[in-house]
C-alpha cells in the first residue's frame, strides 16, 4: 500500500486518436426549433466539438491540474476482488488538528469536483474549522483502476474509500458527498460508523416516503401534515426528473456494456451524454471558467439563458475520455447498485449527519423523511443551486461544513483530538 506521487500524463497517441475521431464525427439531424425538447441541441454539440478540435489545449489544463492538485496513487486490497490501484488528491491543512475529510464524488463527476473546495476547506482561520482533504477517483473513474470481476457493489466502494483513509493515517474521519457518492458514504457509516467514520455530510439527502407497515407513526403524520411551499416545489421537481430525466439511469442500470461501446468509441457521444447532465442538472449555472479564458456557449431553456464556458465543459468530459479504464467502466456502478441485495438505505444510521438542500437537486424529499432514517444534526436550506454543489455553490457548501463541524455545530469535536482549530 505504498503511496506514489501521480501526475496526469495523457500520451501523444491518445491525443492524436481523439483528434482523428473528432475530425471524422458524424452528427444527427435535428427537428426545427427543437431546442432542448429532444435532448442536447445540435448547435451546442457542433460548437463544443469545433472547440475541442481547434481551440482546446489539453496540455495546458493537464499542467494546471498537476500544479494545483497534489495527487497520488496506492494499491488497495479489496476483499474478494484483489488489489486495485487507486488515484486520489490529498491536500493537508497547516492546522495540526485539522479534521480528516473524505470527498466522495458520483457520476458524471470526478475527483476534480473538489477543486473549488480545497482552498476553502484547508484554509486556516480562528473562526472556522480546517480540514485535511482527500478526494479519490472511485474505482473505474478518473485515474483509478477498475474492478475486473462482477459484483463490485456498495460495500466494495465503501471498503476502498475506508481503507484509503486508514492508509493515510486517518483512523477517524468524516465525509462529504453527493450523487452516488452519498450512497457510498452512507454505506461507510453502516459498516464503519462510530469507530472510524464519525460523521457525514451530503448535498444529496435521500429518503423514501413513510409506509404504514414500516413507519406507522410517520405515515399518519405524513397524511395529516401539510407540506410547505418549498417541499411542494421539491416534489414537483422530483416528478419532472423521474418523468423526463431518468432515461440514462435505466440504460446504465440494466445494459451498461451496450452503452459503453458508444461512449468508449465516440468522444462526441460521450460529450453529449455528459453535457446533457451538466446543463439539465444545474440551476441555470453559468459554468465558471476555473481553468482559463474560453468562449461562451449560449443555450436557451424555457426562456432562461444559460452561459456555459466551453473549456470547463471540455475539461470535465476529457477526464472521462482519458480515464484509466475508459468511460464505460464508470457506468457499471448503476448496475451493481440496482442489483445489490444488501441495500441499507432504510437502516437507521446513528452517526451525526448534515444535509444541504438545494432547490434544483434531482430528487428532493422533506427533511422529516431524512431525519427518520438518520441522526440529522445539521440541516441547511439554500435558495439556489443544483446537483453539482461542490462546483456550483462551493462557498455555500463549505459554509455548511464549517457550521456543522465548527464550534457550536451539531458535529463539533466528533473526531477525537481533531477540532479543526489551531
Amino acid at each position: 500500500m505504498t503511496e506514489a506521487p501521480f501526475s496526469i500524463s495523457v500520451s501523444a497517441q491518445q491525443l492524436e486518436t481523439l483528434q482523428e475521431k473528432l475530425q471524422l464525427a458524424n452528427f444527427p439531424d435535428e427537428l426545427d426549433d427543437a431546442g432542448w425538447t429532444y435532448g442536447v441541441p445540435l448547435a451546442d454539440i457542433k460548437r463544443l466539438v469545433q472547440r475541442w478540435k481547434d481551440g482546446y489545449d489539453w496540455r495546458k489544463y493537464e499542467a494546471e491540474l498537476n500544479d494545483e492538485l497534489p495527487m497520488f496513487t496506492r494499491d488497495i486490497e479489496v476483499d474478494g476482488f484483489g488489489t486495485l490501484n487507486i488515484h486520489y488528491v490529498h491536500k493537508k491543512s497547516e492546522v495540526v488538528d485539522a479534521i480528516p475529510l473524505l470527498f466522495c464524488h458520483g457520476w458524471p463527476g470526478s475527483f476534480c469536483e473538489v477543486r473549488k473546495l480545497l482552498p476553502l476547506l484547508t484554509a486556516t482561520s480562528p473562526k472556522n474549522p480546517s480540514f485535511h482533504v482527500v478526494s479519490l477517483s472511485l474505482p473505474g473513474y478518473g485515474f483509478s483502476e477498475a474492478p475486473r470481476k462482477q459484483g463490485f457493489k456498495g460495500a466494495q466502494y465503501a471498503e476502498v474509500a475506508h481503507k484509503l483513509m486508514l492508509a493515510l493515517g486517518y483512523n477517524e474521519y468524516v465525509t462529504q458527498s453527493g450523487d452516488s457518492g452519498s450512497m457510498i458514504a452512507r454505506k461507510m457509516g453502516i459498516l464503519y460508523g462510530g469507530k472510524h467514520h464519525m460523521a457525514w455530510h451530503t448535498n444529496f439527502p435521500r429518503a423514501v416516503p413513510p409506509s404504514l407497515t414500516k413507519n406507522p407513526l410517520s405515515f399518519f403524520i405524513y397524511l395529516v401534515t401539510p407540506f410547505s411551499a418549498a417541499e411542494k416545489a421539491g416534489f414537483a421537481h422530483t416528478d419532472w426528473f423521474r418523468t423526463w430525466g431518468m432515461g440514462y439511469s435505466a440504460e446504465q442500470s440494466t445494459q451498461p456494456q451496450t452503452l459503453g461501446y458508444s461512449l468508449a468509441d465516440s468522444p462526441v457521444g460521450l460529450l453529449a451524454w455528459i453535457y446533457e447532465k451538466l446543463h439539465n442538472w444545474t440551476d441555470n449555472y453559468p459554468w465558471e471558467d476555473d481553468e482559463g479564458d474560453g468562449d461562451l456557449l449560449t443555450s436557451t431553456t424555457s426562456g432562461a439563458v444559460v452561459l456555459m464556458l466551453l473549456f470547463a465543459v471540455l475539461t470535465w468530459v476529457s477526464i472521462y475520455w482519458f480515464s484509466r479504464a475508459g468511460p464505460a467502466a464508470s457506468l457499471r456502478i448503476y448496475f451493481e447498485y440496482t442489483n445489490d441485495k444488501e441495500q441499507s438505505e432504510s437502516l437507521f444510521l446513528k452517526i451525526p449527519m448534515g444535509a444541504s438542500f438545494f432547490p434544483k437537486e434531482l430528487c428532493i424529499v422533506p427533511s422529516a423523511w431524512v431525519r427518520r432514517d438518520n441522526h440529522l444534526v445539521s440541516e441547511f436550506n439554500h435558495e439556489s443551486g443544483g446537483h453539482f454543489a461542490a462546483h456550483e455553490k462551493p462557498e455555500e457548501l463549505v459554509g455548511d461544513l464549517h457550521k456543522m463541524f465548527g464550534k457550536g455545530g451539531g458535529a463539533y469535536g466528533v473526531v477525537p483530538g481533531k477540532t479543526g482549530y489551531q
